[in-house]
């Protein structure tokens, strides 16, 4: 068969399963801009993640579910965002009310000036990742680029997050996995694997979320 065609059947596949997905339909009822907004409902009524008063910032936040569920998450009953709320994505996002929106790499000095201006010398209480690579299809190649950006907000974990806060970040069970799990059992005090149910089946997509920094880390 050709590749080509293989790919069409493949797009037309994914399509269907997307229309047909129950958090897909279940998020546009709602008001929602993604699905990816019940695996961090359920991770934050699992975890206890958020709470009113802290400072949170989102990596890789587009288009804003995420966002979204914190904004909630840290408003008092007349929908006044108590805390901070910082996302940061390469790419564009719409804004939402009571929530601070860096556009660009979080690695770029410009990035880092605006939120160490935003900061003002405070820690964050915590830090959520759902950065995904655009995939290639290429499993070794994903799985490397996916990686990268766990090691890269790891990084930035350590430079901004306090000694009590807690990490949660997207990654992808293959190659190198193993290795960046003991790399945040090195550095935090507890380390946990979790996959919501809106985390499909077929994906080797998890969540890891660690708390507590180890003293000098």
């Amino acid at each position: 068969m050709p590749v080509a065609t293989k790919k069409l059947r493949s797009n037309r596949a994914w399509i269907e399963r997307h229309i047909n997905d129950p958090f897909v339909k279940r998020s546009k009822a709602e008001g929602y801009r993604a699905r990816s907004v019940y695996k961090l409902t359920e991770l934050d009524d699992r975890e206890h993640l958020l709470r009113r008063g802290m400072t949170v910032v989102e990596l890789g936040a587009a288009p804003g579910s995420w966002t979204q569920i914190v904004r909630e998450r840290l408003s008092d009953k007349d929908g006044r965002v108590q805390g901070r709320i910082i996302a940061m994505d390469i790419l564009p996002m719409d804004p939402i009310d009571g929530v601070t929106f860096l556009q660009g790499d979080f690695r770029e000095q410009e990035i880092a000036d605006k939120l160490a201006e935003i900061l003002d010398g405070d820690k964050v209480d915590v830090v959520l990742s759902d950065m995904a690579p655009n995939l290639s299809g290429i499993a070794a190649a994903d799985a490397a680029r996916s990686l990268l950006l766990n090691e890269l907000a790891h990084e930035f974990c350590l430079e901004h997050l306090k000694p009590n806060g807690v990490f949660v970040t997207k990654s992808f069970q293959g190659s190198g996995f193993s290795q960046f799990v003991e790399a945040l059992k090195k550095t935090f005090k507890k380390v946990y694997t979790r996959k919501p149910a809106a985390s499909r089946d077929t994906s080797a997509e998890v969540y890891l979320v660690a708390r507590e920094l180890k003293p000098g880390k």
